[in-house]
């Protein structure tokens, strides 16, 4: 993404906002994770889809006039010598404007004396926040500080919630999005690759873990959009499974659930396949019938079509399947074999924060992941692929990391 993605991506957020308003997004806080030691920073994904930029305590603020135009600015990290001996180098102002697009850059211990002025100059009458949380038991985030203190000190202010309008913007994507979801889908395809080459008898989880995650670290430091789902046998009946403990015997299928991040972009594709490298008659009979579930998935998604008849038909298509074979008597027992649904967005996050749409259009991604859980047999795993809408139809982005019996026998064969 260069800056006049993020530029484009201010100004259709600024178009949606009311005349005399401002709006606030924080990048985020360190979190704590043990004395003097920090969890792995990660930027607010709307911060970074709106600004290019990942470094902790920044501020975007930007105000609307009641012409219309709006002002806006970026406050970053001062420069602070003894900090960045032991922390790295900080961001400096020419850098952040390049990244953004943001030709007014500040620091961030003017933001306080900044938003006050602007706040009691009489001319503004709404503040945007994010005020999004997945959970009320999840910590408040800089956010929701920020709207206590205008609640506290501007009562005059009406707060309104961004989230929305920037989950809006997130559902359809641009056409660089695209281009670095298709990368982000070949490097996990590669990682994915390397799993199955050497995939062995008495392998543990975290060994197959080491290979995918030797595979990414050559694309970055960024390493994995999200933590491997990484399972063999009876590890494989616990969905998000991140233990990376166990040892895939002789007769397991290794389930996986990954995804690289390229240039801020996660995918999200899920393979199985057996240890030793040849399916089993019950291996196969489960498989195929996921198998025939994608394939006619992406033979019928194009825009138009409800995306809540995505998951469903899913559940019914495949559990059909399961009946024609004898696994299941009637479709009515789809729910002891599948536990999950069926399709989610991607993007900025793996289970992108978007708004969701009642009907497909061109240029949404999202996966078609089909899951089969038989506790009886020992076989569990899912077959999960990118699908991103086209104008005609769909495409399946991750069509080319092997998926049908033959070809994942084929690459086995060849450890």
């Amino acid at each position: 993404m260069d800056r006049s993605f993020h530029a484009q991506n201010r100004a259709r957020l600024y178009e949606m906002m009311k005349l005399n308003s401002l709006l606030v997004i924080f990048s985020g806080e360190e979190i704590r994770k043990t004395n003097d030691e920090y969890y792995p920073f990660f930027a607010d994904r709307n911060f970074f889809y709106l600004t290019g930029l990942e470094g902790k305590n920044f501020i975007l603020m930007a105000a609307k006039d009641t012409a219309g135009k709006c002002d806006e600015r970026i406050y970053i990290l001062p420069p602070d010598l003894m900090a960045e001996r032991w922390t790295g180098r900080r961001i400096k102002p020419d850098e952040a404007e390049n990244l953004s697009g943001i030709a007014d850059v500040r620091f961030v211990d003017g933001f306080e004396k900044d938003f006050h002025f602007l706040a009691s100059n009489g001319q503004y009458e709404s503040v945007y926040l994010d005020m999004y949380k997945v959970s009320l038991k999840d910590i408040d985030r800089p956010a929701h500080h920020m709207k206590r203190l205008i609640q506290n000190e501007y009562p005059y202010l009406h707060i309104e919630n961004a989230n929305p309008m920037i989950r809006r913007l997130r559902t359809i994507k641009l056409p660089c999005e695209i281009e670095a979801t298709r990368t982000a889908v070949r490097i996990t395809g590669e990682g994915i690759l390397a799993m199955m080459k050497a995939s062995r008898p008495g392998m543990y989880e975290y060994q197959y873990k080491a290979e995918f995650d030797h595979v990414l670290g050559q694309y970055g430091p960024q390493m994995a959009g999200f933590p491997p789902i990484i399972s063999a046998g009876k590890n494989n009946f616990c969905i998000h499974y991140y233990d990376y403990t166990g040892r895939a015997e002789d007769g397991d299928m290794v389930l996986n659930d990954v995804g690289a991040i390229y240039d801020g972009h996660i995918n999200d594709v899920s393979r199985g396949w057996p240890v030793n490298g040849r399916f089993t008659d019950r291996q196969k009979l489960l498989y195929e019938c996921a198998l025939a579930t994608s394939d006619y998935m992406f033979s019928i998604i194009r825009p138009g079509m409800k995306m809540k008849d995505v998951d469903a038909t899913i559940r019914q298509y495949n559990a059909e399947r399961m009946v024609d074979v004898g696994v299941m008597k009637t479709v009515d027992e789809v729910g002891k074999y599948m536990w999950h649904g069926g399709a989610h967005h991607i993007g900025y996050d793996v289970h992108d924060v978007i708004e969701t749409p009642e009907i497909i259009a061109p240029n949404m991604m999202f996966c078609v992941d089909v899951g089969i859980y038989h506790e009886e047999w020992g076989i569990g795993f899912r077959l999960e692929d990118n699908c991103l809408v086209t104008e005609q139809g769909c495409e399946n982005l991750s069509a080319g990391i092997p998926r049908t019996i033959y070809d994942i026998e084929s690459v086995m064969k060849k450890r």
